[in-house]
């Protein structure tokens, strides 16, 4: 696998979605490319630093007046 196979598998790679076949190649260009492995760590940490953009817990008022809300509608379908 060449570098730009690899560039253009990277997405199904993270994913899991590539065949055997597939993985296998890019498992092994990784394990000899340093400048893929910077790509791939890089790819991944720009990921994560994205999913915990997400991750931000609501103050504890606001959630208590979020679910108090939602328990009131809640209640108010049942009748």
């Amino acid at each position: 696998m060449t570098c730009e196979e690899l560039v253009s598998y990277l997405s199904a790679y993270l994913d899991q979605e590539l065949d055997e076949e597939l993985t296998a190649a890019a498992r092994e260009h990784l394990a000899t490319c340093s400048n893929c492995r910077v790509v791939l760590h890089t790819t991944q940490k720009v990921i994560q630093l994205g999913l915990a953009q997400y991750q931000v817990a609501l103050p504890a008022s606001r959630r208590e007046r979020l679910y108090s809300r939602l328990r009131q509608a809640f209640l108010a379908q049942e009748h």
